[in-house]
């Protein structure tokens, strides 16, 4: 262990390369910024592609399912994470559980997570500012995102998670804020109207957009190792963080639906400026000072996924499944600059290539995939490692992990039904990956020392 140039924060090393480790800098009240600020954005945007395909009443069912979903999983995650501190997150709990090959599926659909959320939040981003000054382009203001929060990334973690911490506050009160504004508006019988023609069909067709409202709350995992205290901030910030978010999503979806006419807000990427331009007309100055402000919730969550894809790519290099110049860690800033950088090259290429809506659905897809492989991971690790130190168990062992796992695999059907073509591509590039990884990757052993 050696001591941090600038302050002194303990930095840990690689032993066997010498090179700079991650810095131990988060406390409680840092990761529940982080894990809030990861998932945010999906209260202001995305969710309401839902409404498209399934009326407010079929969505409403559909994010009830998913928030048990969610609620099930956290509870049962938080005991891998605060067991397995580690930047690798769910391919870290595959690889102890069943070695290389299911550590690189978790690993890649963790990627697919993490790496297609921010260009879908960099879009809204350009289609707030649009909505705000119609000159600013869409797509140039999504780019300039990408340039300067990895710049911000890579001047460290603990001046990211200060500023994480400040913009998540003010995106949870202006969420706050909206909902007090539209509450006096709100009518049931808007809530309820013109939900004829849809059926439980559009229950399951919409769970990727309800998905939406939680994804990415298990990034903490990949902030693990920069955690102080791990075994018990992990815990303490991942149960204020969903308790958070379950709120604001309930709160905000059905105080929208019930404001006005919620076709016209089933399609578009600024949803809760236009239902304040409803309420209060559209030449309130509330609306723009709404949609203004509404730019914290989407850079908070697009700072923080920045976060989580980098040190996704970070441990997987770490590892051996991605090129190892990605591991590397800036010797000043103790950031992994090179695994920020291409992560920022693949979403500069998905904001070119889909829709906000495919790219969400990709996400999503990645999602439940990785929730499915730490479920099943956490079984087998109970049975391969019952030693392992567990500072946080999973209440109701097995009942709250099995709700996880089957809802899981639930939304995992639903999503690949309905989105047929998405689903190949990811299962293509999956298929693509692994023989790559196999012709040239590096095997992790089958049981890596904890760290």
């Amino acid at each position: 262990m050696v001591e941090s140039s600038t302050d002194s924060t303990p930095v840990h090393s690689d032993e066997s390369t010498g090179q700079p480790g991650l810095r131990k800098v988060i406390t409680t009240a840092q990761l529940w910024s982080i894990a809030v600020g990861m998932v945010i954005s999906g209260e202001y945007f995305g969710w309401n592609y839902g409404w498209a395909v399934a009326g407010t009443i079929g969505f409403l069912v559909a994010t009830l399912l998913v928030t048990v979903m969610y609620l099930a999983f956290i509870f049962s995650y938080t005991e891998l994470t605060a067991s397995i501190p580690d930047a690798g997150g769910p391919f870290t709990y595959a690889n102890r559980a069943f070695g290389s090959t299911a550590a690189f599926i978790a690993g890649f659909a963790t990627l697919v997570d993490f790496l297609m959320a921010p260009p879908a939040i960099a879009a809204a981003l350009g289609a707030y500012a649009n909505f705000l000054n119609p000159a600013l382009p869409v797509l140039g203001v999504a780019m300039v995102t990408y340039i300067v929060f990895i710049t911000i990334n890579i001047l460290g973690i603990k001046e990211s998670a200060n500023f994480s911490m400040i913009i998540t506050v003010l995106a949870v009160v202006e969420l706050l804020i909206f909902m007090a504004l539209v509450a006096p508006s709100y009518q049931t019988k808007n809530l309820v109207a013109n939900n004829e023609s849809f059926g439980a069909g559009g229950v399951f067709a919409a769970l990727p957009f309800a998905i939406w409202f939680y994804l990415a709350i298990e990034g903490v995992a990949m902030v693990a190792e920069e955690v102080k205290n791990p075994k018990k901030t992990i815990p303490r910030g991942y149960l204020l963080s969903i308790g958070t978010l379950v709120f604001l999503a309930l709160g905000t979806m059905i105080l929208t639906a019930g404001v006005g006419d919620w076709r016209l807000l089933s399609k578009i990427d600024y949803p809760l400026p236009e239902t304040l331009a409803m309420v209060l007309g559209r030449h309130s100055p509330w609306s723009k000072v709404f949609a203004s402000l509404g730019l914290f919730g989407l850079i908070a969550s697009f700072h923080c996924n920045t976060i989580g894809y980098s040190r996704q790519i970070f441990a997987l290099a770490r590892s051996g499944y991605l090129p190892g110049f990605l591991a590397t860690v800036n010797r000043r800033f103790q950031t992994p600059h090179w695994a920020l950088i291409g992560g920022g090259v693949v979403g500069f290429i998905a904001l070119f290539s889909g829709t906000t809506g495919d790219i969400i659905i990709l996400s999503a897809l990645g999602a439940v995939v990785m929730y499915i492989s730490s479920m099943v991971s956490l079984f087998k690790l109970r049975q391969k490692e019952p030693a392992l130190e567990r500072p946080f168990m999973a209440p109701l062992y097995p009942y709250v992990p099995a709700i996880a796992l089957i809802l899981s695999c639930i939304c995992l059907v639903a999503i690949i039904y309905y989105n047929v073509w998405l689903s190949i591509l990811f299962a293509g590039l999956l298929a693509v990956s692994l023989l790559l990884f196999r012709i040239i990757g590096i095997r992790l052993p089958d049981s890596p020392p904890t760290r």
